[in-house]
């Protein structure tokens, strides 16, 4: 599905989202309308769904970030629906993962310091639904964290 064009555009864009079209071509050796042309298509097939930003949250205050694995009482025919959907509306947390097996749920939520996090775990984590279980794990340190594919 991807020629080498596509994939050069893919590695210089994974590379750096804020590359005009323009400055994208020069990088990749083709033209500006190729470029484009391609970048439509790569949107329209789904490839690429999204430019974002990304925000580091650290510098932003938040300096603790932990890890939830949780268990629901699965008795409850909807607990995996009513558990995510509450899940979702805490601001904390910023991550979501469902899981096969001993864990249900994977929750990665950060907090401004520690006090702000046990304000949020007792207060709106404690709160979910259907909760069976619930371990927490601290972050020490981000070794790796990489979005980009290797193409």
């Amino acid at each position: 599905m991807l020629d080498d064009v596509d994939r050069r555009i893919l590695r210089q864009w994974q590379a750096d989202p804020s590359l005009a079209p323009q400055d994208l071509a020069e990088k990749v050796g083709a033209s500006q309308g190729q470029v484009t042309r391609r970048v439509a298509r790569l949107r329209d097939a789904g490839v690429v769904q999204a430019v974002e930003t990304e925000v580091d949250w650290t510098a932003l205050g938040y300096a603790v970030q932990v890890s939830l694995r949780v268990t629901l009482d699965k008795t409850a025919p909807r607990a995996f629906d009513e558990f995510i959907a509450a899940a979702r509306t805490v601001p904390e947390v910023l991550e979501v993962q469902t899981f096969l097996g001993r864990v249900d749920v994977r929750l990665n939520l950060i907090a401004r310091d520690m006090p702000h996090y046990q304000q949020v775990y007792r207060s709106q984590i404690m709160t979910l639904p259907h909760i069976a279980d619930i371990e927490a794990l601290m972050q020490v340190a981000r070794i790796k964290s990489e979005e980009a594919l290797p193409l």
